[in-house]
């Protein structure tokens, strides 16, 4: 075999083995979730996820960790809407909001983009909320999410200031959005109340231009 030959089947086994691993991967956080929102955290073993994936269980461990870590994951990939978790700042959303110079578009665009987050991450956040209370794992976790979130709208508040629409103090701003937009509040809404998601969506574009804008 040539040299040039072996490089491409080199590169062509390196490509099939990663997308071997990325399905393997998928399959694990797809029976992980659906496993913690059926049975609850606790309830919810590793043997049982690796069944459900079709895998054997030490190759949950090598894909995604251990348990705790693997709730982080879909915590954080639930939070970025794609495989592997995204900062803030990296999400296309982002982007639209800080390039639109209109606040109540802005706040339109986050709008949407919440609700389409909290369909995947209610549901975990149902879990977390059972769960919590007897793991300090879970609880150090969302209150590390919580905090996050709360220095993300500083920034989102400041941004919607630069429009001159802002009709409050930034900190304000800040903490109505972070409460707002909590998965708490979207559970008590879509969950209990039973919402549709639009209504949800629309809901809360219109109530942030009424409470925070000119």
């Amino acid at each position: 075999m040539h040299a040039d030959d072996e490089r491409v089947k080199r590169r062509y086994d390196t490509t099939r083995r990663r997308a071997t691993a990325d399905r393997t991967r998928r399959a694990i956080l797809d029976a992980a979730t659906t496993l913690f929102v059926e049975q609850g955290y606790v309830a919810t073993t590793m043997a049982s996820i690796a069944q459900r994936a079709g895998v054997n269980t030490d190759t949950v461990y090598t894909a995604v960790g251990a348990k705790p870590a693997l709730f982080r994951l879909l915590i954080e990939t639930a939070l970025s809407g794609e495989d592997d978790a995204v900062p803030a700042a990296d999400r296309d959303y982002v982007r639209d909001m800080q390039a639109e110079p209109d606040a109540a578009s802005k706040l339109a665009i986050y709008a949407a983009a919440i609700s389409r987050i909290h369909v995947r991450l209610g549901p975990l956040f149902g879990v977390l909320q059972t769960a919590a209370p007897a793991s300090p794992e879970l609880a150090a976790l969302w209150q590390q999410i919580a905090e996050r979130r709360a220095a993300n709208m500083r920034l989102l508040a400041a941004d919607l200031a630069t429009t001159g629409q802002l009709r409050i103090e930034v900190q304000e701003a800040a903490d109505v959005i972070w409460a707002t937009n909590s998965p708490e509040f979207y559970l008590l809404l879509v969950r209990d109340r039973q919402w549709t998601h639009e209504h949800y969506e629309r809901w809360l574009a219109d109530s942030w231009c009424r409470l925070l804008l000119t």
